[in-house]
């Protein structure tokens, strides 16, 4: 089994890119809109952090839906697509995750298979060690091991490279057990991770129909690896709008040479909106980058979340209606 994953500083890498063109300075037509001064950026971002942290907890009384969609393609073919339905629980340490559908085709021998359930994860696989152990215990002697296929290029394996990817990408990036549906480590909103980041004031702006402050970040040490990129805050309740990032610095050739990998265009998009109680969560996560391995291998990989059906519970969480979990395929 293939698993490709490149993290840094904890946080999986993964890409998008925001492209903005406008015919004067950046901010200047945003400011003439108004003659306040703009407040300080570290100001603003200070009373973000409050608001993150508080809606951290708040979050754990909402149970939703996240929907998505991956998709490896390669050589202008869909690879793989894969479509996830999850029902999330959050808890005060994270969350409960209840797989409802999955909607599943991949490219095999010039020809497309249909799948509605997951491949088992490495960590879900009993260990042999504790096969052999559990037969000593049944006093049934060890059988003699044959040597094992590997999945991927097992003619009779419904698994496949751009399956392994895509399974392994998704549950990776919107899969890390945090309230929000998407990795926690993404963005530098709440009080403990800005402490890493420079903050600058761009300008101020509308977008989304919302009056923002547009600022940028990056990470303090500039030889980091971490995200730099732009943050969109709404000037009342003070909340995220809108988050987009890149790597703040290119892998180094001579990683990439020694890796034989190369990742063009890490970066994210997320937006938040408010919920009717104005709990603000995010309800869109979308990355869109591309795969380079040993040369050879050339893959763009595509993802677009979505969190809704959003219920509040009182003093537990409450799932209701009758639905089945899909379970998950036996190796």
């Amino acid at each position: 089994m293939i698993c490709l994953r490149l993290t840094i500083a904890g946080t999986t890498l993964v890409g998008s890119c925001l492209l903005v063109f406008c015919s004067c300075p950046p901010g200047v037509a945003a400011q003439a809109a108004t003659s306040d001064p703009l407040p300080a950026a570290e100001a603003v971002m200070a009373k973000v952090a409050t608001n993150q942290d508080r809606a951290e907890a708040e979050r754990a009384h909402y149970v939703y839906v996240q929907h998505s969609k991956m998709v490896s393609r390669g050589g202008g073919h869909v690879m793989c697509e894969e479509i996830t339905d999850y029902r999330i629980t959050p808890s005060s340490d994270g969350s409960q995750e209840q797989l409802l559908k999955v909607d599943g085709r991949y490219l095999k021998e010039h020809k497309y298979l249909t799948y509605e359930k997951l491949l088992p994860r490495d960590e879900d696989k009993p260990k042999e060690a504790d096969k052999d152990k559990d037969k000593k215990a049944n006093k049934e002697k060890p059988e003699k091991k044959e040597k094992e296929k590997d999945p991927v290029f097992d003619p009779n394996s419904d698994e496949t490279i751009d399956r392994d990817i895509v399974e392994n990408m998704r549950w990776n990036l919107i899969h890390d057990k945090s309230k929000d549906g998407i990795d926690a480590h993404l963005f530098p909103l709440t009080s403990k991770d800005q402490a890493d980041y420079a903050f600058r004031m761009v300008a101020r702006e509308p977008l989304n129909g919302r009056d923002v402050f547009h600022i940028a970040f990056r990470p303090k040490k500039k030889d980091d690896f971490g995200w730099s990129g732009d943050a969109y805050i709404d000037t009342t309740a003070y909340e995220p709008v809108l988050i987009t990032t890149g790597m703040a610095r290119k892998i180094p050739f001579a990683v990439r040479t020694l890796l034989g990998t190369n990742l063009p265009g890490l970066g994210f998009s997320v937006t938040y909106s408010p919920q009717p109680d104005g709990v603000w969560f995010p309800v869109t996560f979308s990355t869109e980058f591309k795969i380079h391995v040993l040369f050879f291998f050339n893959r763009e990989i595509i993802l677009d979340a979505q969190n809704r059906e959003f219920e509040k519970t009182h003093v537990t969480s409450r799932i209701v209606g009758e639905t089945t979990p899909v379970e998950p395929k036996e190796p």
